[in-house]
C-alpha cells in the first residue's frame, strides 16, 4: 500500500490552521462579549433599572426577548447609529484602559502570529491564484456568509417572522441589518481607509501600513459582518446550539479569508471583535425601545458620572 505523505501532511496542516483560526475567532468573540459586559455593566453587573411598570430587570447574563415594536426601523437605525458611534465618549478611565489592552493584544497577534499563519496558508494553497483556487469551493461558499449569504439569512428571518407573527424573528432581521451597516459598512470601512494595511496576497509583509494610501486589510469587513450577524442571532435566542452554529459559521468566514489571502489573523480577530461588540450593543439598545419601558443606562463623561434614561412609548 502506498501513502501520499506530502498530501497527508498538507491536509493535516490545513486542518490545524483551520482549527487554530476557529479557536482564535471564538476567543475573540468571547473576549468581545466579556469586554462589552464590562463596559456596559460596570462592577455591579446589572445594566437595567426599569420603572415600576416594568415586569423585571434584565442582567447581562440573560438574553433579551424582543417584543413587537411601534418604533419605525429608520428611527431605530438612527438611534442605534448615534448610540454605537458615540459609545467611546461615555467610557471612563478604566474602560479606556481595557480598550487599550485589547488593542495591545491585537498588536501582539500582528507581531507574533500573522506571519507564520499566513506562510502556512500559502504553502497549502491549491494553486497560485488565491482568488480562484481549484479545490476550495467549500471555503468560497462559506466566505459569502460574510456578505450576501448572511443578508439572505436575515431576509429569511424577516419573512418567517412576518408569516408567523414572530416579533423576535423580525427583530433579528432588523438588528442584524443595523449591526452590519454599523460594523461592516461604517466602522471597519473607515478604519480600513485610515489604517491602510496591505493584504497578504499583495506580498508586502505584515507591517506594511500606508494610512489613506488605498490598502484596506485591517480590520476584516467580512469578519465584522459575519460576527455582527452571529452575535445578533445568538443574543436573541437562548439555545446553545444556535450560539455555537452562529459563531462557528462566522469563524469559518475568517478561515476562508485567511486561506484566500484576503486577511491576516489580526485583521480577522479585530473584525470579529468589532462585529460582536456592535451586535450585542444594538440588540440591547433596541430592546429598550421595543419594550416601551424606562431603562437607566450608565453614563460616564469627563467630569461626570451618572445614568441616562432611555424610553419609547
Amino acid at each position: 500500500m502506498r501513502y501520499d505523505l506530502p498530501g497527508i501532511i498538507s491536509a493535516s496542516m490545513r486542518t490545524a490552521f483551520a482549527a487554530a483560526l476557529l479557536l482564535g475567532s471564538a476567543c475573540a468573540a468571547q473576549a468581545a462579549e466579556n469586554e462589552y459586559d464590562f463596559l456596559r455593566a460596570g462592577p455591579k453587573g446589572n445594566i437595567y433599572a426599569q420603572s415600576d411598570e416594568g415586569m423585571s430587570s434584565t442582567s447581562t447574563s440573560g438574553s433579551p426577548v424582543a417584543e413587537k415594536s411601534n418604533v419605525s426601523y429608520p428611527k431605530m437605525l438612527w438611534e442605534d447609529t448615534k448610540y454605537v458611534l458615540t459609545a467611546p465618549a461615555r467610557w471612563d478611565e478604566q474602560e479606556w484602559k481595557k480598550a487599550g489592552w485589547t488593542a495591545l493584544g491585537i498588536a501582539g497577534v500582528m507581531a507574533v502570529i500573522d506571519r507564520p499563519v499566513q506562510d502556512g496558508m500559502r504553502r497549502i494553497a491549491p494553486d497560485n491564484d488565491p482568488l480562484t483556487p481549484d479545490n476550495s469551493r467549500f471555503l468560497h461558499e462559506v466566505e459569502r456568509f460574510g456578505r450576501e449569504y448572511s443578508l439572505g439569512v436575515l431576509g429569511g428571518f424577516y419573512v418567517a417572522g412576518a408569516l408567523r407573527d414572530d416579533g423576535n424573528a423580525i427583530a433579528v432581521a432588523q438588528d442584524g441589518l443595523t449591526s452590519v451597516i454599523l460594523a461592516s459598512g461604517i466602522i471597519t470601512t473607515v478604519t480600513k481607509v485610515a489604517v491602510g494595511r496591505a493584504r497578504p496576497r499583495e506580498d508586502k509583509g505584515v507591517a506594511h501600513f500606508r494610512p489613506f494610501g488605498g490598502d484596506q486589510s485591517f480590520p476584516s469587513g467580512h469578519a465584522a459582518h459575519a460576527f455582527a450577524v452571529a452575535s445578533v442571532i445568538a443574543n436573541h435566542y437562548d439555545e446553545t446550539w444556535v450560539t455555537c452554529t452562529s459563531y462557528s459559521v462566522a469563524s469559518l468566514v475568517g478561515v476562508a479569508r485567511s486561506y484566500h489571502g484576503g486577511h491576516f489573523v489580526s485583521d480577522i480577530l479585530a473584525g470579529a471583535m468589532i462585529g460582536t461588540l456592535v451586535g450585542k450593543s444594538v440588540v440591547e439598545h433596541n430592546q429598550s425601545m421595543r419594550s416601551g419601558k424606562v431603562v437607566l443606562l450608565p453614563e460616564a463623561t469627563p467630569g461626570m458620572v451618572g445614568v441616562r434614561m432611555v424610553s419609547s412609548f
